[in-house]
């Protein structure tokens, strides 16, 4: 059963990853780094702060905590322990790929972009007070997009980004839910109705 899973993943990733054209390659570059976002970041803090005021130090150091938990989860309860090859570094796979990039570390499952985006996403989705539906389309729309980036530049299968996105909105949930209780006890100002 798990050979027929790999050999779909593969399949898939190949398929996925053969769908390119010439003038989306720099946006996926973009999607996948940090810069391409920062517009939204930037009114999604101008949003938190209005929303939590002097609260937005907790939000902060909730996020390096969620990064935190989410990098090591990737690392040591995956990569480390499943030591599958990201398709770039898969002999048999290379010449196949259309790789826009050095390809990173050796293994790739899970894949940390994604558990960090949607950890990010349903953080932000699960804490939000104003603009929800807006928010979570955004976030929905930013955490996938930055996934899916992986594939298309060729360093990871589906089903890393896949298992990394779910475990990243599980962490992201939890961890929001217990800001949502946190603040409601030690905030500053009362907790608005969401």
């Amino acid at each position: 059963m798990l050979d027929k899973l790999i050999a779909l993943d593969k399949q898939l990733f190949l398929f996925l990853n053969g769908i390119h054209y010439s003038f989306l390659d720099g946006v996926m570059l973009q999607f996948s780094g940090l810069w391409m976002w920062m517009p939204l970041f930037v009114f999604l803090l101008w949003i938190l702060i209005k929303d939590y005021k002097k609260d937005i130090i907790w939000i902060f150091l909730f996020v390096i905590l969620l990064i935190t938990i989410t990098d090591k989860t990737s690392v040591y309860a995956f990569k480390n322990v499943f030591h599958r090859l990201r398709p770039c570094h898969e002999p048999a796979l290379a010449p196949m790929i259309h790789l826009l990039k050095d390809c990173g570390g050796q293994y790739g499952f899970v894949s940390s972009h994604a558990i960090n985006s949607f950890a990010i996403s349903l953080f932000i989705i699960t804490i939000f007070r104003t603009y929800r539906s807006v928010i979570i389309i955004f976030m929905i729309v930013y955490a996938s997009l930055a996934s899916y980036s992986r594939i298309y530049i060729g360093v990871h299968y589906p089903g890393d980004v896949i298992c990394g996105g779910i475990i990243g909105a599980l962490i992201g949930y939890i961890i929001g839910r217990f800001f949502i209780h946190f603040e409601s006890k030690y905030s500053f100002y009362k907790l608005k109705k969401h």
